[in-house]
């Protein structure tokens, strides 16, 4: 049998998840994918994750079509899979369309609604497959998905972006690439609350690179004044945003500012999480499964709702490398197990839709 390749393709990274011809994930890999310089960006960032234009199969899913390279979202995905088409051809290549599962890439245009942003319903599918009640948290570089599960069913209100923002199943917070001035309206600073300026000086990754908690890999972009990304660097950006300067007197007002951000963006979390598990139309949630490159963010939710806890990683793969780097890049491993499990007709063709 041939192997799998899933692929998210979103507005800021590419991700690749590689199954092999038994289904067994045999590797995971992210690039920097700035859709909004340009569609090009998508063909260099193929290139570094090594999908070659000759893959077997093709499964992908996107949230690259929001970059406003592109007037609307159907242009975007119309784009998008026009450029994979080209590089990998449409007898290989399938197009995750949400609760319709797989298209044609063909008719991916004509499905925009079902296609758009619908990375995080690959990955719920995966997880509610294994049974079981709870809440899926995947927060990534930019944004968190909160998604409840049970009965072998994805249980999310919302479809769209738009519903899953009224729903508070998605909140447009992230451990790397939120702007600082978006997590919180007040910092404590010199005795006093001090009002964030509205710039474009820091983002979560400098809170998350002071607290500790930050693994490297998951801030691939510039930091926000194209500096280093050193404790020091972090501090001197965090202190901008309340007018300061870094000097040996405010080092540590800065760490006190990271402290409270990140609890901020917790917080923020936990009042979307807490709406969601006390929802009375869907089975109690007993677990939450932790994804995405800010899962110890998924981690410390559990605590505070006392429940239990585990992350993806395991459900792709028992080496503790391929697992960890498969919940950095969920939607990706989820799709692509999604199509590998797609029948096949009797030509050998997997079962996918041509409307």
């Amino acid at each position: 049998m041939s192997g799998v390749i899933g692929l998210d393709v979103g507005g800021a990274h590419l991700k690749l998840a590689r199954l092999d011809g038994s289904g067994a994930l045999v590797e995971v890999r992210i690039a920097a994918c700035p859709l909004w310089r340009g569609l090009s960006e998508l063909d260099a960032a193929l290139d570094k994750v090594g999908a070659h234009a000759k893959e077997p199969e093709v499964a992908a899913t996107m949230t690259g079509e929001l970059a406003d390279l592109w007037p609307d979202r159907a242009s975007g995905v119309a784009a998008i899979s026009e450029s994979l088409v080209a590089r990998f051809g449409a007898d290989r290549l399938a197009i995750y369309a949400g609760a319709r599962r797989f298209v044609r890439a063909d008719a991916a245009a004509d499905n925009a609604l079902e296609v758009a942003s619908a990375n995080w319903r690959a990955t719920a599918e995966a997880v509610a497959a294994q049974g079981g009640a709870g809440l899926l948290v995947d927060i990534g570089s930019t944004t968190s998905d909160l998604i409840p599960y049970g009965d072998g069913r994805v249980l999310a209100t919302g479809a769209t972006d738009a519903g899953r923002m009224a729903a508070d199943e998605l909140v447009y917070l992230g451990v790397a690439r939120t702007p600082v001035m978006a997590i919180a309206p007040r910092l404590p600073f010199a005795g006093a609350w001090v009002t964030p300026m509205a710039e474009f000086f820091a983002t979560s990754a400098d809170v998350h690179r002071l607290t500790g908690d930050l693994d490297e890999a998951a801030d691939l972009h510039p930091a926000a004044d194209g500096g280093p990304k050193t404790a020091e660097g972090s501090a001197r950006r965090l202190l901008r945003m309340v007018g300061a300067d870094l000097t040996l007197d405010t080092g540590g007002a800065a760490r006190r500012i990271a402290d409270y951000l990140a609890e901020a963006q917790l917080r923020r979390l936990h009042d979307a999480a807490l709406g969601l598990v006390t929802r009375s139309d869907i089975p109690a949630p007993q677990t939450i499964v932790g994804a995405g490159v800010g899962r110890f963010l998924a981690k410390r939710l559990a605590e505070r709702l006392r429940l239990g806890y585990r992350h993806i990683g395991a459900l792709f793969s028992d080496d503790p490398v391929l697992a960890a780097l498969a919940a950095d890049c969920a939607p990706a491993a989820a799709v692509a197990r999604l199509y590998g499990e797609t029948a096949r007709n009797p030509d050998g063709r997997r079962q996918v839709s041509d409307l």
